[in-house]
């Protein structure tokens, strides 16, 4: 079983949602992202998300944005994605999952990428840019190895387009709670439940809700909405307005506050 399907399996059995911190390799630099990772286990992270830097991020916004540009400056490149997954799952078997765009994907080869996927232990692979209808070869790929490739619905998805998406869904539905990009929100969008319920009416896949989940109480908001969520932007802020020295620790006891709502 993949360690995605075995997780929200054991997550329904104790009534508790799914949190997945998201770490953008490379920043603020390889090494502190990789200690980041590994305190937001120590911190009790259901899964990670894993981001691959790139130029161009159309679904994120400015904080993802910068960590990226960051990122890539001080030469993070795709092997480093794949080494910050091996040294992850070298210390723990929650699941992992790389999150990047298709162009650095397509430029390394679907075949090389399902290779390196599942030799550094990934369990997933998001890609925000890349639809169904033109990832049946990656999709192929990908399942040969046991690892799911994600797919996206949001607020403004029609009831046609979100059956669609929902029957061919693996591991989980990644529900976008606002129709824009990534980043920190003071609050959810009040139609959120709504949306929620239209994806339960299509599918037993879990949703994982990601794009402005900031705080304990956003993730409590959720519980009997969703079954897990995705938390990105507030967590790189925290990194960027902490010390080198503290950035670990500050962004890590945030993890655990927001385990704690789950």
């Amino acid at each position: 079983m993949n360690r995605i399907d075995a997780r929200f399996k054991l997550l329904k059995q104790q009534r508790r949602m799914l949190l997945a911190p998201f770490v953008t390799v490379g920043y603020p630099n390889i090494s502190t992202s990789r200690d980041l990772a590994l305190g937001y286990v120590e911190a009790g992270a259901d899964m990670l998300e894993v981001g691959v830097p790139f130029s161009d991020p159309i679904a994120d916004g400015p904080t993802v944005q910068a960590a990226s540009q960051i990122a890539l400056d001080g030469g993070t490149r795709l092997i480093h994605a794949f080494d910050l997954i091996a040294d992850i799952r070298a210390k723990t078997e929650i699941p992992v999952l790389l999150m990047g765009y298709a162009n650095p994907f397509m430029h390394h080869g679907f075949p090389e990428l399902a290779d390196d996927l599942a030799a550094s232990g990934a369990d997933g692979l998001i890609t925000p840019d890349f639809l169904p209808e033109h990832a049946d070869d990656l999709e192929a790929l990908t399942a040969e190895k046991n690892i799911h490739l994600i797919r996206f619905a949001a607020p403004t998805t029609s009831q046609k387009r979100l059956e669609h998406i929902a029957a061919g869904a693996q591991g989980f539905l990644y529900c976008v709670s606002v129709a824009g990009v990534t980043g920190s929100r003071a609050d959810l969008n009040p139609l959120l439940p709504d949306f929620l319920a239209r994806v339960e009416g299509v599918t037993s896949t879990p949703r994982m809700v990601g794009f402005g989940i900031s705080t304990p109480q956003h993730v409590r908001s959720l519980r009997g909405h969703a079954e897990g969520v995705i938390v990105a932007s507030k967590l790189i802020d925290i990194v960027q307005s902490s010390t080198t020295k503290t950035a670990v620790s500050t962004a890590s006891r945030y993890v655990s506050e927001l385990v704690d709502a789950t």
